[in-house]
């Protein structure tokens, strides 16, 4: 066939499409795992393609292979770096738990783009081989890990930090602006005592710093990489000191502070530092859904809900119900949530599931990890933009509110006894009317101190740590 190669590895023959930088063993795993259509996120890829660069250079300054193939080899890598390749990288995600069909599918395609860039005939392997020049000191079980660590590194510095501190500085200045926005506190889905709209906001707000914390925890951890681990951690075939001018190639070309890790054992046989990475993760996505739900709730209305804060309107919220509309951010924040959730889940299982050298779960916990890094990134700073910076305080339903609850007893009852303001809460309850009404027509005490007990704004400042 004339749109068809015949290419070969160590199983035989294989018939491989014409134009595709990849080769016989990225299409035999293509055969293999027709699974799900998931392949590996841009992040992933360019790692690759970076520890390929990196570590041609290496080996080129000492001499394991010629420099005029090593440049080649970097020309193509970069070039996957840069995502000029992604759709020569067909692979599923649910193949192979170590990864080296996708390790292979890197080394052909840079072998193949290296031949071109040398004028050779792509798929002869000649000059430059994708086992013998780009995967010089290398093997699939020290290449993945250390892709899965540099992309979540990435991931969760240049995306999901940065969202971060968006949505936090858009919740300290929504606490700001309504500081004075007095409203009614609910536990138990109940009326409590006052508190600030502000108050309000600065826990939210505080959530999302603890989250900011908790990512940067987990990075040291992610910048140890498996490198120079090879096969199952020994090193074999990895020159002295190669791994080690790879990895501080890598972090000088990314800016990031990857270093070897300290045991290559560790590194090739658990995943618990990508396991903690989605730990941090699972945990902001359940502050995001506290966060998301208290919007949807104290938003809810506009007429027949709780109607404090007005979310900003975004599109038509039903096909058959004129002019409604509905709080679309929130539910899509909701949504990540349960996502992320899921995927940590699995990322766990997959972490839990290495055999003595080598965790077999990688791809799946790869994927998993680095969406969960996106999603959360994006809905940050969507949740940021699109809601937060935009929501209002309706301050007239707050203050309505407050009069209305019977919680604003509390504050009688050191000055009158728990007993008595028991009492006018229950008639409160019974006849509707509020308890300052009762407490005036009781003459619990004198008006002017009345007045300042029942005052709603002094009651949220007790004991209130600002």
């Amino acid at each position: 066939m004339s749109d068809m190669r015949t290419e070969r590895d160590s199983l035989g023959e294989v018939q491989v499409p014409a134009d595709a930088y990849y080769g016989a063993q990225t299409e035999r795993a293509r055969q293999n795992f027709p699974v799900s259509g998931l392949t590996f996120p841009r992040r992933f890829i360019a790692a690759m393609g970076l520890i390929k660069s990196e570590a041609a250079k290496v080996n080129a300054a000492m001499e394991i292979v010629p420099a005029e193939l090593a440049a080649a080899i970097c020309q193509a890598a970069d070039e996957v770096v840069e995502g000029e390749h992604d759709a020569h990288f067909p692979l599923d995600i649910f193949q192979t738990g170590s990864g080296t069909s996708t390790n292979m599918n890197t080394n052909e395609v840079v072998s193949n783009r290296a031949i071109e860039i040398l004028g050779g005939e792509m798929g002869s392997k000649t000059p430059v081989h994708p086992n013998d020049h780009v995967n010089a000191g290398q093997s699939s079980n020290d290449t993945i890990p250390t892709a899965i660590h540099i992309s979540a590194y990435g991931a969760l510095a240049e995306d999901l930090e940065p969202a971060l501190e968006q949505l936090a500085r858009s919740l300290e200045a929504k606490a700001v602006e309504f500081d004075d926005v007095v409203k009614i506190g609910r536990t138990h889905l109940q009326d409590a005592v006052p508190i600030r709209l502000g108050q309000e906001f600065s826990g939210y707000a505080q959530q999302i710093r603890n989250s900011q914390a908790r990512v940067a925890a987990v990075k040291p951890r992610l910048a140890e990489l498996a490198l120079g681990g090879t096969a199952v951690g020994t090193g074999l075939n990895a020159p002295p000191g190669f791994a080690d001018q790879v990895i501080a190639g890598m972090a000088e070309r990314t800016g990031h502070a990857f270093l070897p890790a300290p045991n290559k054992f560790e590194a090739l046989a658990s995943k618990d530092a990508a396991v903690e990475a989605s730990g941090a993760v699972r945990t902001l996505a359940v502050s995001l859904t506290k966060i998301a739900n208290d919007l949807r709730w104290i938003g809810s209305g506009p007429r027949c809900g709780i109607g404090e804060i007005n979310l900003p309107s975004l599109q038509p919220g039903s096909s058959i119900m004129p002019g409604k509309v509905n709080p679309v951010i929130p539910e899509s924040v909701l949504m990540v949530a349960a996502q992320v959730i899921g995927n940590d889940a699995t990322v766990a299982w997959g972490g839990a599931a290495g055999n003595f050298e080598l965790n077999v779960m990688m791809p799946v916990i790869a994927f998993n990890l680095l969406q969960s890094i996106e999603i959360s990134a994006n809905a940050a700073r969507l949740l940021a933009e699109r809601c937060i910076d935009g929501l209002v305080a309706n301050v007239e339903r707050n203050r309505e509110m407050i009069e209305k609850s019977m919680a604003m007893v509390t504050a009688l009852a050191p000055r009158i006894g728990y007993d008595k303001a028991a009492e006018i809460a229950k008639e409160s309850f019974k006849t509707g009317r509020t308890i300052r009404e009762i407490a005036m027509e009781r003459e619990v005490l004198p008006p002017d101190e009345l007045e300042r007990a029942l005052d709603p704004r002094a009651q949220t400042e007790g004991g209130i740590q600002e």
